[in-house]
């Protein structure tokens, strides 16, 4: 069987799966028990002063069936002593010594009370420390979280005061909400980083009880915005994170999060540059016991691949990404339909009539709708509507011309 265990900055788990730092990591307890059932790490709730939460602090969103395809929290850091978290970390990680026990941060920015803690956590054996730069709300108004998160210099300052004290290795937590996430992670980077994860969670206001137009969650008569996580995220995570695994000043270990529900989702945030994988959402939606299905799916993955150990996977889609201008304008695909699976829905022709380029025309007499091939570009709109897996498939067709990128275009034209 291949070996998923990982080695993330030096610290050792035996598979990639750990515990974001949310509610699901508050206690002891908690961690205890999702160790046992197989996790192999968690990133303890956020750890600071004790703060005062308020009751009524979440909301999902639903698609149609789908239970909690997003997930928003107005919840702030553990409002526990930290004293209490300290005792209970330094107990699970002697109870546990080959798993990996994260301790997430969050404290004014002084490099005294900076300094303080983090030789606190060093003293308990923890196996590193994740700064939390990225909580959106109630923190963030009061100068931590994404408020330093989002200004690249606080980032690499108050990185630095943290690494000065540690003898483990800090991770910064990146925020999402900003124009572009490499201008935070170099910072992060130049402050001493051993390593990154994002994404934390994004700026949203859930919605509206449209009865009562109050916020959801709402407290009182009143709401505030707050974390958007869930499944709804994991193309915003999938994108930051390859993107500063794309960065050549960024040359630290990611660990992935947002959005991780299934081995598969797993698979594409390892093969895009995460070395462990961070989940909160699903295991609060699913529980602990979860994980079994995650170990077990990729390891038979990189069995059925060939692929010796998890971290030869990491990074290994990172090359298929890259930017738009260097893309192959001169590739062409056009739909195909199969005229033994299709239902005569005639979703694809209405799809393409109203919301794309009017190219699939509905026969009279026939149930089938045909694709005029010379008129359609090819943009999948017709597959991803059709219900039937396979009807209608995105075929390669040949131009006859070489490859040819909008930037090599732009350089032929300026030489000419």
């Amino acid at each position: 069987m291949a070996d998923i265990s990982i080695n993330f900055a030096g610290i050792t788990s035996p598979n990639p799966f750990w515990l974001a730092s949310g509610p699901l990591s508050n206690t002891g307890y908690q961690v205890h028990r999702a160790f046992e059932a197989g996790w192999g790490g968690a990133v303890w709730k956020t750890v600071g002063e004790p703060i005062i939460n308020t009751t009524s602090r979440l909301g999902g969103m639903d698609y149609g069936s789908r239970r909690l395809v997003g997930l928003n929290n107005i919840e702030l850091i553990s409002d526990r002593p930290i004293e209490d978290n300290l005792r209970e970390i330094r107990e699970v990680k002697r109870a546990w010594p080959d798993r990996a026990v994260i301790v997430s941060l969050m404290v004014d920015s002084d490099p005294d009370i900076w300094h303080d803690i983090v030789r606190r956590v060093v003293d308990t054996g923890a196996d590193g420390i994740e700064m939390n730069f990225g909580c959106p709300h109630g923190m963030s108004e009061r100068g931590m979280g994404s408020a330093v998160g989002q200004v690249p210099e606080y980032t690499e300052r108050i990185t630095s005061w943290a690494v000065e004290a540690s003898e483990i290795p800090v991770i910064v937590k990146l925020t999402p909400n900003v124009t572009d996430v490499r201008f935070p992670g170099r910072a992060a980077v130049r402050g001493g980083a051993h390593g990154l994860s994002l994404i934390n969670t994004i700026n949203s206001l859930m919605g509206l009880d449209v009865d009562t137009l109050l916020p959801i969650p709402h407290v009182g008569n009143q709401g505030a915005h707050g974390g958007y996580c869930g499944p709804a995220v994991k193309p915003i995570a999938l994108h930051m994170i390859s993107s500063l695994a794309r960065e050549a000043d960024i040359r630290v270990p990611i660990s992935g999060i947002g959005g991780v529900e299934t081995w598969r989702d797993a698979v594409e945030f390892i093969a895009l540059g995460s070395t462990s994988v961070q989940v909160c959402t699903a295991a609060m939606h699913y529980g602990f016991r979860m994980v079994r299905d995650l170990t077990a799916g990729l390891s038979d993955y990189l069995d059925e691949h060939g692929i010796p150990s998890v971290m030869d996977l990491v990074g290994r889609a990172v090359p298929a990404v890259t930017d738009w201008g260097n893309l192959d304008l001169n590739y062409r695909v056009v739909a195909r339909i199969d005229a033994e699976k299709c239902i005569g829905c005639n979703l694809c022709h209405i799809a393409c009539e109203d919301g794309a380029h009017q190219c699939i025309d509905r026969i009279p007499g026939q149930s089938v709708p045909k694709v005029d091939e010379d008129e359609c570009v090819g943009c999948n709109l017709c597959a991803l509507v059709c219900p039937v897996d396979g009807c209608i498939t995105m075929t390669e067709v040949p131009t006859g011309k070489p490859p040819q990128s909008w930037n090599e275009r732009q350089k032929l034209m300026a030489g000419a």
